[in-house]
């Protein structure tokens, strides 16, 4: 079996390479979509609302939002509850998928992790700040938010050094598939 680890800074465009490599290829991980699927269930909402004294549940994402831009520890307080969950889920995928040839994980701070050793391939998905801030506000995100989540992230120089392939996302879509296409193919 043969596991892809596609990462990159806020907003570079990892969960559409992601969609693009896995298509048809072998099932995706999204660590992301893992997390939706957390704040979905009401024992964690439960759970988080207890933690940060939160006293609507309906607007629970909002909420912790809002505790984020106040004070930075409340990101980290937050991720020490999520990242476990998101990594048995993780395991869990990868249990449930052993059969397969190959299997995509996105993961959006797998170099931060330091999950660098579950994956025999890597891939770094990279934009302009400027670029990656201008999708990051097309989905709703504000500038604010973005700057705090960015400044979390580990330098991306340094991220590239883990990485197997650097994939450059600042054209259109016809180009990152090209880019993608070309690296997947060699273990197809």
């Amino acid at each position: 079996m043969i596991k892809v680890g596609i990462t990159g800074s806020l907003a570079s465009g990892k969960t559409t390479a992601s969609k693009i490599l896995s298509y048809k290829r072998g099932p995706l991980f999204s660590a992301d979509r893992a997390v939706l699927e957390l704040y979905k269930k009401k024992s964690f909402k439960s759970y988080i609302s207890k933690k940060f004294k939160i006293e609507n549940n309906n607007q629970i994402k909002k909420s912790i939002k809002k505790l984020i831009h106040k004070k930075r520890d409340n990101l980290k307080k937050l991720e020490k509850i999520i990242h476990p969950l998101v990594r048995k889920k993780m395991k869990e995928f990868t249990s449930k998928n052993k059969n397969k040839k190959i299997l995509f994980y996105e993961i959006p701070l797998l170099i931060e992790s330091k999950l660098m050793k579950f994956f025999n391939i890597i891939i770094f998905i990279k934009s302009k700040k400027a670029l990656r801030l201008k999708r990051f506000k097309s989905k709703n995100g504000e500038k604010k938010l973005f700057t705090l989540l960015n400044k979390k992230q580990m330098n991306e120089k340094k991220k590239i050094r883990f990485c197997d392939y650097v994939v450059v996302n600042e054209k259109d879509l016809k180009i990152l598939k090209k880019k993608l296409y070309t690296i997947i193919s060699k273990y197809e």
